[in-house]
């Protein structure tokens, strides 16, 4: 399960001011969920997943991922959390000179994956996605959705049990985006738990499922109609 339980997180400003992003805030999510977390940009939807694979850590307030606990976890033991995640960025991240494959294949090998293992987990990942066809093809070949597509192969290639996705759909066009959260929802369907941060509040209309929004700092479940 996933858990935030009176979370506070704030920055400071280059004033020398403080901005609080959440107070006091909790969520939680069970395993094989699928949840949307809406919001405008800046309201601290991507702080709210940072501190789910802990490269954020809360003023106060404990984060947890399945048996990880943001006040409890040392260091080494970050990789290990982030292996059990999968993290779908907007702006895809891929490496340029790198084919589809590659692209894939170097999480596992940064996982310390043995390359006997690295090629079958990278086709299987290609193939959930759809871009069998394409695994030889650089990411300037391919279109923006195939390009989110080989980022989805990416994050699931270590069979993650959650699935993050930071604006997925945030640079594609409406019927390209549908595309992808409707892959998205088919790996829910699998089994994965699916939390997705977006302010695309027609595509949580078209594919609804619990929704939270972020308001003056907390998390509050939403009717998605009333978006």
């Amino acid at each position: 399960m996933i858990d935030l339980d009176n979370v506070s997180v704030s920055f400071t400003l280059p004033n020398g001011r403080r901005r609080t992003v959440l107070e006091d805030t909790s969520l939680h999510l069970d395993q094989s969920e699928r949840a949307y977390l809406v919001g405008p940009t800046g309201s601290g939807k991507s702080t709210i997943l940072r501190l789910l694979y802990m490269d954020l850590f809360p003023d106060s307030g404990v984060a947890r991922v399945g048996d990880y606990r943001s006040d409890l976890i040392e260091e080494n033991e970050i990789p290990y959390l982030r292996r059990s995640l999968g993290v779908v960025f907007q702006d895809f991240q891929l490496l340029p000179d790198r084919s589809a494959y590659e692209n894939v294949a170097f999480a596992l090998y940064a996982t310390g994956m043995r390359e006997s293992k690295v090629k079958s987990r990278v086709l299987k990942s290609l193939a959930k996605v759809g871009l069998s066809h394409k695994q030889d093809n650089y990411p300037h070949e391919l279109s923006g959705g195939e390009q989110q597509r080989v980022v989805i192969a990416r994050a699931i290639a270590n069979d993650p049990w959650v699935l993050l996705a930071d604006e997925p759909t945030g640079n594609l066009d409406p019927m390209v985006a549908d595309e992808i959260q409707e892959l998205l929802v088919d790996l829910h369907r699998q089994g994965m738990t699916l939390l997705t941060a977006t302010h695309d509040y027609r595509l949580v209309k078209s594919f609804p499922a619990t929704t939270y929004a972020l308001m003056n700092g907390q998390i509050v479940e939403i009717d998605p109609e009333t978006l």
